[in-house]
């Protein structure tokens, strides 16, 4: 049975980091589901004090996911335009990632492209719209980062019980 626990703690965690980029999987909670699972085994066992600690951190990583780019984009002059097209952008640069290195910049680079396009939509001008696909895409980028950052820590600390 740990050995079962392990298999899907490594499962969530994995599918949590993915998550922490892909739009529609939700990657903290995931990534703490795999941590609980492997807290259940005798292989790699947390206290409940860690456990409550990340479940914390997942929900306010997970709520800030949905304030921080409206923020940023707010305040670099945007609109709900900008965060559309920036989650927009996100989705379509998804369809690249199996194909190569351009895959991967697309994730980078889509969402400031949708979010522009979004914010032009609106505006019909060049700089303000500029500047808010870059809020939007700021906002974006810091709401990955803290996913990702929180998703990679608990597989390395899960990672290091197992080993």
């Amino acid at each position: 049975m740990n050995t079962f626990l392990i298999v899907i703690a490594f499962l969530c965690l994995v599918i949590g980091v993915i998550g922490s980029v892909a739009p529609g999987l939700p990657g903290p909670p995931v990534s703490w589901v795999g941590l609980l699972l492997a807290s259940i085994s005798t292989i790699a066992p947390s206290s409940a004090t860690m456990l409550i600690v990340a479940a914390v951190i997942a929900a306010i990583i997970t709520v800030l996911d949905y304030v921080v780019p409206s923020m940023s984009t707010k305040r670099f002059g945007g609109s709900k335009y900008g965060i559309w097209g920036c989650n927009i952008g996100l989705v379509v640069s998804l369809f690249g990632l199996p194909f190569g290195p351009q895959g991967l910049l697309g994730v980078v680079f889509w969402p400031f492209i949708g979010a522009f396009v979004g914010e032009y939509l609106k505006m019909r001008d060049m700089r303000p719209s500029l500047r808010a696909a870059f809020g939007a895409f700021i906002g974006f980028l810091s709401g990955t980062l803290m996913k990702v950052v929180y998703c990679v820590a608990l597989l390395v600390i899960v990672i290091i019980k197992v080993v």
